[in-house]
């Protein structure tokens, strides 16, 4: 699984983090999203694309 960030589309919602703290986090200046891990095992698919989902942005893409 490979994730890319658009940081330029994300408002910082933060549901993201809420989905997968150990890959997404933001930061502390503006709520933009942190990638923690760009490639993630892939026990942690469903929490990943969950968080991509749930982004109102659409600023995460996940790729298999």
């Amino acid at each position: 699984m490979k994730i890319t960030i658009d940081e330029d589309k994300c408002v910082g919602a933060g549901q993201c983090v809420l989905a997968a703290d150990e890959v997404f986090d933001q930061r502390d200046e503006d709520g933009i999203v942190v990638l923690l891990n760009p490639a993630p095992p892939h026990g942690l698919l469903a929490r990943v694309e969950d968080a991509a989902a749930r982004c109102p942005a659409l600023a995460i893409e996940v790729e298999q």
